[in-house]
């Protein structure tokens, strides 16, 4: 069977977890279409795929035309968080199965039932049409949309996305809701070394970055605001010596090393299972607070610290995981500007991150702030015993489990020739 696959353009989440996904349909023939930080992630991990098919860029072809040759031509879909892929699907009238890890994110601005009757009625003739129809949903009313219109649901375990399902439920909305624990590489995780000798002190994972409104060298004062900061990391913390910061920023040219102090800083962009090896061996991990390396590094039993919130998919993911010591711990713009509210907002709210991230960035008492506030949290951190640090990991693996993933895509799509 041939399944196309593609992910949510944002950040390396979407990508990770159809990463994830895709190795366990290994049976069949893969194919992921995409572009941008997605398609930089799958080039990373060419082995999760049998064809990739990028769109768009220097080397890529028409998404439209593309992804509507693929589709004529696949058995089945897979989108991660990719909305318009599901959308065309639909209309291409191939059975998809929509992937999310944030379900419990999307904002609605009207009911539930209003969203599915416009599913309902939606026009299949074209993919033009059924857009029109839909052009009144905001951006997190079309991931809703997307998966009232799949065939399937997949969507991960997190605090509200039960109550959320038993929306739809209710409602007898759309495709069937499979809640799932984490959507990670479990076949990675369980050939990673837990004993490996590190060959970094620190990790630092930034994640992808790049995201409909973040980019590499645009709005991007929280990158620069990193980059001023990784030097007088290696100044305040001699525990120290050898740092890896990993991520999208890092990648191609853009991989740099800092020395300070005879202390080192390699920042470059790893592959996915190189990761989960240094996460697995490094004795502290300090991440961007997403939640599939979240799920990764709790995989492997290690407590990280998160770090400053990128984008407003950060504040909610920090808010509903206070109660845990992870939530607690994580660093926050709020330890620097206490009283500067974040909107309640997907665009605004990481437009306003980007604007606070600029502030600390240009003024030297707000950035003495932040370095402070930060080594304190760095501190109480490195100083938790190993037992503090397993309660940690057991209060997150208590709260975001479920049903593997492995077992509920056996039930939604049929094996392949291995399988």
């Amino acid at each position: 069977m041939r399944i196309v696959m593609g992910a949510q353009n944002c950040g390396f989440g979407p990508v990770s977890e159809l990463v994830a996904v895709s190795r366990l349909l290994s049976g069949h023939e893969r194919v992921f279409v995409g572009s941008g930080v997605a398609a930089t992630f799958a080039r990373r991990n060419p082995d999760a795929f049998d064809a990739i098919r990028e769109t768009g860029g220097a080397h890529g072809r028409n998404g439209a035309a593309l992804i509507g040759e693929l589709l004529e031509t696949s058995d089945h879909v897979v989108s991660v968080m990719d909305a318009d892929l599901v959308l065309r699907s639909v209309v291409a009238r191939r059975p998809v199965v929509m992937v999310d890890s944030l379900f419990g994110f999307w904002r609605l601005t009207r009911p539930l039932a209003r969203i599915l009757d416009l599913c309902a009625s939606m026009p299949r003739s074209s993919h033009a049409a059924a857009r029109r129809h839909l052009a009144a949903l905001s951006p997190h009313e079309h991931i809703v949309a997307a998966h009232l219109l799949a065939t399937h649901s997949v969507v991960q375990n997190f605090p509200g996305v039960p109550e959320r399902a038993a929306e739809f439920a209710a409602l007898g909305a759309g495709s069937a809701i499979h809640l799932t624990g984490p959507i990670i590489d479990f076949e990675g995780l369980g050939n990673t070394p837990r004993d490996a000798e590190p060959e970094h002190d620190l990790l630092v994972n930034v994640g992808g970055f790049k995201n409909f409104l973040l980019d590499f060298e645009v709005n991007n004062d929280y990158l620069r605001l990193l980059h001023r900061w990784i030097p007088d990391l290696l100044r305040d913390w001699p525990r120290f010596p050898r740092v890896l910061v990993c991520g999208g920023p890092f990648g191609g040219h853009r991989e740099r090393t800092v020395s300070v102090a005879g202390r080192r800083a390699d920042c470059r962009l790893l592959h996915q299972r190189d990761l989960l090896r240094s996460v697995a061996s490094t004795p502290d991990y300090l991440l961007a607070p997403g939640l599939t390396a979240l799920h990764e590094s709790v995989a492997l039993g290690r407590l990280p610290l998160g770090i400053h919130e990128q984008h407003y998919a950060h504040v909610f993911t920090l808010r509903r995981l206070d109660g845990t010591l992870f939530g607690r711990s994580a660093g926050r713009f709020a330890d620097v500007l206490p009283h500067h509210r974040v909107p309640e907002d997907d665009f605004a709210g990481t437009a306003a991150l980007v604007g606070i991230a600029g502030r600390v960035l240009e003024d030297d008492e707000l950035y003495g702030v932040f370095r402070r506030t930060f080594n304190e949290r760095i501190e109480r951190h490195v100083s938790l015993t190993p037992a503090r640090r397993r309660h940690g990991v057991g209060e997150l693996r208590r709260l975001l489990g479920g049903e593997p993933v492995r077992a509920v895509l056996a039930r939604i799509v049929p094996p392949g020739c291995d399988g």
